[in-house]
């Protein structure tokens, strides 16, 4: 996905991401011994999108801004998942690079989102 086909709204980003992180996933080739890191890249990336839509729908302030942490905390994860599985054992580099870039790029967003609801 190229930067102008990207969503402005975070929800749908994020949604969009735990898509292509899934695609990667199922075209990877799981040998059984990388099983373990590629559950934990699914589990951690696709909860972003669900944390920071939980956070949505929170009843005040503070919860919002509390799942927008731990959807931070998540990105951080799937950005450290994504390396790992890039330096041991993926070929395809700039597959990778642009799902890590995308990671660092949502993290960003978030934490910019947390600053502006504390501010406010």
């Amino acid at each position: 996905m190229t930067d102008t086909q990207k969503p402005f709204d975070i929800k749908k980003r994020c949604y969009q991401f735990s898509l292509t992180l899934i695609d990667f996933i199922k075209t990877a080739g799981n040998e059984r011994i990388y099983f373990s890191l590629f559950d934990q890249l699914l589990r951690c990336g696709t909860s972003i999108g669900a944390n920071v839509v939980e956070g949505g729908s929170g009843s005040s302030k503070k919860d919002v801004i509390n799942y927008y942490h731990i959807a931070l905390k998540s990105a951080n994860e799937t950005k450290y998942w994504l390396c790992l599985i890039r330096d041991s054992l993926v070929n395809d580099k700039d597959k990778i690079n642009s799902l890590i870039k995308e990671a660092d790029e949502i993290s960003k967003i978030i934490a910019s989102c947390i600053i502006k609801m504390k501010d406010i």
